[in-house]
């Protein structure tokens, strides 16, 4: 069970407002808080294809109570509970007729160099034709709780390398790369995150513009939606979101296919 659930789903008892809006806030105005998001930083779009093979890569925010010993694309206990399985819902409910494949191979607590250790079975073998990754928040969290050596240098060095095999091995693929959030002041995100945190963020920005990834800016929609609604509506923790927040996340994921 979600950790935060009772605390969200009292939150909104608390705020919510008939008629279709969250905290006194349209759904049409969280719409415009992603597309203002996405309009600031410029993104671009990438084209999901005929019988494409989609896949959500990550840590604990992708793997989000996922079955692993379920296997099988487009099911629900093997998507999880949160954005890539409202993510992946959405497209296939979107597009029907294209016989797409949805897999989500996130792992709670992953760093990039665990990827790396996994990336043949977990990626490589399934061919997608498009790869998301959402990774960066454990390669710095880990570090700052003293549980893990590694340095900004290391997340982006790593990164690169993991990028450039999986391009070599599978030059077609259509990349979109996630920025690592975190939400201020709720929970485990303090001040202390400041400000070597953003570098680990910069770093996924500049490493999309390498490999001519798509970009997600989870930050600024992030940043945009706490202006709506308090940061604990989205995040129990400062980092894992909520149902809203989740939703949030996979509403900013489809901006970018098309």
């Amino acid at each position: 069970m979600n950790p935060f659930k009772n605390l969200i789903m009292n939150y909104t008892r608390r705020n919510f407002i008939k008629g279709g809006t969250i905290a006194g806030v349209s759904a049409l105005a969280m719409t415009e808080i992603v597309t203002s998001a996405f309009a600031e930083a410029k993104v671009g779009k990438i084209a999901i294809g005929q019988n494409n093979t989609i896949l959500f890569q990550g840590d604990s925010i992708t793997d989000s109570g996922r079955k692993k010993d379920n296997i099988d694309p487009n099911n629900t206990s093997a998507l999880g509970n949160g954005y890539p399985m409202i993510a992946g819902s959405e497209l296939l409910f979107k597009y029907p007729e294209k016989s797409l494949k949805v897999y989500n191979k996130g792992i709670s607590g992953n760093k990039v160099y665990q990827l790396a250790e996994r990336w043949d079975a977990d990626c490589l073998n399934l061919k997608p034709d498009v790869l998301s990754i959402l990774i960066g928040v454990n390669d710095y969290w880990h570090k700052h709780d003293g549980h893990y050596n590694g340095t900004v240098d290391i997340y982006r060095n790593d990164f690169k390398a993991l990028l450039e095999r999986t391009k070599k091995a599978l030059p077609n693929v259509k990349l979109i790369i996630c920025e690592p959030f975190a939400v201020p002041n709720v929970k485990a995100v303090d001040k202390t995150w400041y400000p070597e945190f953003p570098e680990y963020q910069k770093a996924a920005r500049d490493i999309a513009n390498q490999f001519d990834a798509a970009f997600i800016p989870f930050q600024s929609v992030f940043d945009k939606a706490v202006k709506s609604a308090p940061g604990v509506y989205w995040t129990g923790d400062g980092v894992h979101p909520s149902l809203a927040g989740a939703q949030l996340m996979a509403h900013a994921w489809g901006e970018v296919v098309k």
